[in-house]
């Protein structure tokens, strides 16, 4: 056998992944071939969108410790060529996964590169019996990351089984868990619209929530605190991507809709939502372990304020607050009440725009963000779809024709603000959120109706 002329696929088969097994890791859960981490840039002409192939990204073995916890990339090259020719592309897919190990062969044998440098070597050429085993690459992953046993424990928690990750959310799930394990208060997470922060929110609490994390708890039990600043946002996490935490999970409300669901075959049902609000009471049950609430409804008057203030200050461990840039990044506003109320919890905060202003700073209060997926790179990645900017200059008039815009609607401040006619107002990409700038419009209403489609320009507010 003439082994420079065999191709990439038969150097994978026939001497790589057989190295990767005599060294003691498993194929169904530990070594994961052409493992995707790019679906390649659309691209739109016209009316067609393709994707771009040469900008597909796989790795030809990613390597976990156990399911979805990365150690490591394999980059395999052809014979041919030499045991390094794959090095520096296994070290871009490293950096992807956020891993500190690569490897690239040839066959003949592996060039190692341990970005932890635990023996005080970089890199090492070794040969194929000489790969190292999970146990090894775990020890010294663990070592580099100084983690105490503790942390180690709450860092190897199972995922919870459902859709596979990308991997930008495995970093982002990852590090969060580990940061808040050993110990960091605040976290900010900083993802763009479309990327699934909902879906990473959820594997954070149900890792933090089966772990050992704060297990020394008098009552044995960890609760949560999940805050939206829109009805939909909420019921719609609960039956969705927090659909198996039913039956430990409720909504801080005493009224809610069913939601529709519709199956493959068109079939429309109704899906009640529990309550942890008495209608009647207003009392709150605190037999649940996870609480789902808008921040309206549990401050603004002085009696919905009761609804959070009926627990006492140490009740949660953990509160995700999603879309931070809104409301809750303003030092002196109601929901931030809120989080100084339960100051003793780990926050999380998860946004797609991060505000910083003279008044307003996420940063401040959640610290820079731990993990950044930018708009940008979910272009570039293909997992969202470019976009055209339409800019279209309105004067005031015809803005308020348009909106018909009233003072209960958005508010006297704001009202007062339109009504200045040296404001130019530009129709903005609102994906970011309908009436973002909007801070006296009150989601609980569902005011947005006639906002649905234009935001204000952030410069003439």
């Amino acid at each position: 056998m003439d082994k420079k002329s065999l191709s990439e696929s038969d150097i994978c088969d026939k001497f790589v992944r057989p190295a990767l097994v005599a060294a003691g890791w498993h194929t169904l859960d530990q070594i994961y071939a052409q493992y995707p981490l790019r679906d390649g840039r659309v691209v739109v002409r016209g009316k067609t969108a393709r994707r771009d192939q040469n900008t597909v990204l796989r790795a030809d073995y990613a390597l976990f410790f156990k399911a979805n916890i990365p150690l490591a990339v394999v980059e395999v090259k052809q014979a041919r060529l030499s045991v390094s020719a794959g090095t520096q592309q296994a070290i871009h897919y490293a950096q992807l996964l956020d891993v500190p190990f690569s490897f690239a062969s040839n066959g003949d044998g592996f060039v190692f590169r341990d970005a932890t440098c635990a023996t005080g070597v970089l890199e090492q050429t070794i040969g194929l019996d000489e790969f190292p085993s999970p146990q090894e690459l775990w020890r010294r992953y663990c070592a580099w990351k100084g983690w105490a046993p503790a942390v180690q424990r709450v860092a190897e928690t199972p995922y919870a089984p459902a859709k596979t990750p990308r991997y930008y959310q495995l970093g982002a799930i990852n590090r969060t868990v580990e940061a808040i394990a050993a110990g960091q208060h605040r976290v900010l997470l900083v993802m763009a619209t479309g990327t699934g922060k909902t879906y990473t929110a959820f594997q954070i609490i149900h890792r933090l929530w089966k772990s050992d994390w704060r297990a020394g708890k008098a009552n044995g039990q960890k609760r949560i605190l999940f805050l939206a600043d829109r009805n939909i946002l909420v019921d719609q996490t609960m039956v969705n991507d927090f659909r198996p935490f039913k039956g430990a999970m409720a909504k801080l409300s005493p009224n809610a809709k069913g939601i529709e669901r519709v199956d493959a075959q068109g079939h429309v049902t109704v899906e009640d939502i529990d309550l942890a609000v008495n209608k009647s009471t207003k009392e709150v049950n605190k037999s649940y372990e996870i609480y789902l609430s808008l921040y309206q409804a549990v401050s603004g008057t002085d009696e919905d304020r009761n609804i959070y203030k009926q627990f006492s200050p140490d009740f949660f461990d953990l509160i995700v607050v999603d879309e931070c840039h809104r409301g809750s990044a303003a030092e002196d506003s109601a929901w931030r009440e809120i989080l100084s109320y339960f100051s003793i919890a780990a926050q999380i905060g998860l946004t797609a725009t991060p505000k910083e202003t003279k008044d307003i700073s996420n940063s401040d209060y959640f610290g820079e963000p731990l993990y950044t997926y930018s708009l940008k790179h979910g272009i570039e990645d293909g997992y969202l779809a470019p976009y055209k900017v339409i800019r279209v200059d309105l004067d005031k008039d015809k803005l308020l024709e348009a909106l018909t815009v009233e003072k209960d609607l958005i508010g006297v401040r704001n009202y007062d603000r339109l009504m200045d006619g040296s404001r130019r107002f530009d129709v903005e990409d609102w994906l970011l959120g309908p009436g973002a700038l909007l801070d006296e419009v009150d989601p609980e209403r569902n005011n947005f109706g006639t906002l649905s489609a234009l935001s204000l320009n952030r410069p003439g507010f």
